[in-house]
């Protein structure tokens, strides 16, 4: 099950927009239906694809539609429709014609009706059997990448395959080497603009075998590419077997986005439900399949120039790729902060995991990361305030260490924490320090300065005047002139630690 919300929210990644509101968007959506010109009354489904449907005839099938949603591919609709819409309470959703029916009822159907099984951590495609097939069908070695060359599936197939191949299919990734070789071919220029399939002549001198390459594009979006292990550019058959087999990986990778995108928003609720306070802690963490006894939070931000609103998206992506129970943690996007939830009790596991992905967003990005407090299920509310005081940190430093981990820096978030209670009222008028900065500002004198020393020094008149540059006698003079200013009671442990606290806030 979906609610309309998230359907609204994918299809809009899609070039969708809304033709008429809906009057809730948390309509559950539990079933899709294709438009059938000989029902007379079309859309018993929640959700009604209005294939072959012309803007022209649209109003005609909202008036006898039972749906809640109609999904119209069409750039508009015309008053009549629209005001029909709105007499069913009807919400129409408007595609971009660049998308393919295929591929709109791909993403339609894996979110509406694959919605419970990805809950449960079911993947909705098989990229590899694909692969498998369409080898079979054009006579070569397949692999499928993604937009950024990474490898999604390889076909089973081996025989001839050369260097270049081994190296990308045991990398996971293309070899930046051969991906340079590419660039300057224009290759990946060629695949931005054109849905014709290219032939890329052999990459290394010794090798006889090319590639056939050709897009996988949803509407105006690369989604990637399909490489086939060739000696000759592919004709015929064989090239129409590329190209359709372009069109099915589409689908798949779309359907594959919808489900991990579905994936990623159940997870996120949970994830924010346990950081909040507001869920049953160990039931949802036994959902999201953790099984610890104690656990740490992890709060990333990372800054960047250029579209700095897409940052976070990025980060949270980052930290959610490869689902199924592989991955360590679990992820939430709560405004700019990307919040994990770790089965660690040892600090040195997520600073590991953060600067995996502080790797992964390598580059002109800045990314802050602050690790809470170890914590039972009952107290992730704790670690959360905790890693978000230590991402605070993080900001503040200078000597921009990988993270900052609040059972290092609890000294610097104790009097972080004082500061904001200081700022929170008002600031003490009486008492030595006020007193000292007032003398120190009328007359121009070092007692503040002085006094901290004194006392970070603990009462060590050695240690104080080398931290100053000054004679211990004058640390002495000093001292004994602030007395007679102002009672410092520095016998008094709780005097001295109150003064320390003045100082630092």
């Amino acid at each position: 099950m979906v609610k309309l919300d998230r359907l609204i929210n994918v299809l809009g990644g899609f070039g969708a927009r809304l033709g008429s509101p809906p009057r809730s968007r948390s309509t559950e959506l539990r079933s899709v239906a294709l438009h059938d010109p000989a029902d007379p009354a079309p859309g018993g489904e929640d959700v009604l694809l209005a294939v072959g449907v012309e803007p022209g005839g649209a109003a005609e099938l909202l008036s006898a539609a039972h749906a809640s949603v109609v999904v119209f591919r069409c750039a508009d609709l015309d008053e009549q429709a629209l005001a029909a819409a709105r007499a069913r309470d009807v919400t129409v959703v408007l595609v971009d014609p660049a998308v393919s029916w295929g591929q709109l009822a791909g993403v339609v159907y894996g979110l509406v009706l694959e919605g419970r099984e990805t809950e449960a951590g079911r993947g909705p495609t098989d990229l590899f059997a694909l692969a498998d097939a369409l080898a079979d069908s054009v006579g070569g070695p397949v692999t499928i990448e993604d937009h950024r060359s990474g490898v999604l599936a390889y076909s089973s197939r081996q025989h001839s395959a050369d260097r270049a191949r081994m190296a990308t299919i045991l990398g996971r990734q293309v070899p930046a080497e051969i991906r340079r070789k590419l660039v300057e071919r224009g290759t990946f220029r060629h695949l931005e603009t054109s849905d014709e399939p290219i032939f890329v002549a052999p990459l290394e001198p010794e090798s006889v075998q090319g590639r056939a390459v050709v897009a996988v594009r949803a509407g105006k979006e690369l989604l990637g590419s399909i490489w086939v292990l060739t000696e000759h550019e592919l004709t015929g058959a064989h090239r129409a077997a590329l190209v359709s087999g372009a069109r099915t990986a589409a689908l798949h990778l779309l359907r594959a986005r919808a489900s991990a995108d579905l994936e990623r928003q159940v997870e996120s609720d949970l994830v924010i439900g346990l950081l909040e306070g507001h869920a049953d802690a160990a039931a949802v963490l036994s959902r999201l399949g953790l099984r610890s006894r104690r656990y740490r939070v992890v709060a990333v931000q990372v800054h960047v120039g250029g579209a700095p609103e897409a940052v976070p998206l990025l980060a949270f992506e980052r930290a959610t790729t490869g689902f199924g129970w592989s991955r360590p943690g679990r992820s939430a996007l709560f405004a700019n902060t990307v919040y994990t939830i770790l089965p660690h009790d040892d600090a040195e596991p997520a600073c590991n995991w953060a600067r995996a992905l502080v790797r992964e967003l390598a580059g002109d990005a800045t990314v802050l990361v602050g690790v809470g407090g170890p914590a039972e299920p009952m107290e992730l509310v704790d670690s959360r305030r905790e890693a978000d005081e230590s991402l605070a940190i993080h900001a503040t430093r200078v000597d921009r260490v990988p993270a900052v981990v609040y059972d290092d820096a609890w000294h610097e978030i104790l009097l972080r924490r004082l500061r904001h209670a200081a700022a929170t009222g008002r600031a003490p008028d009486r008492g030595p320090v006020v007193a000292l900065r007032r003398h120190d500002r009328e007359h121009g004198t070092s007692y503040v300065e002085t006094l901290r020393a004194w006392l970070e020094c603990q009462g060590d008149l050695g240690a104080a005047a080398a931290r100053l540059a000054v004679h211990p006698n004058t640390v002495r003079y000093r001292m004994r002139k602030m007395a007679e200013l102002t009672p410092l009671a520095l016998d008094d442990p709780d005097a001295r630690l109150a003064m320390i606290i003045a100082l630092a806030v």
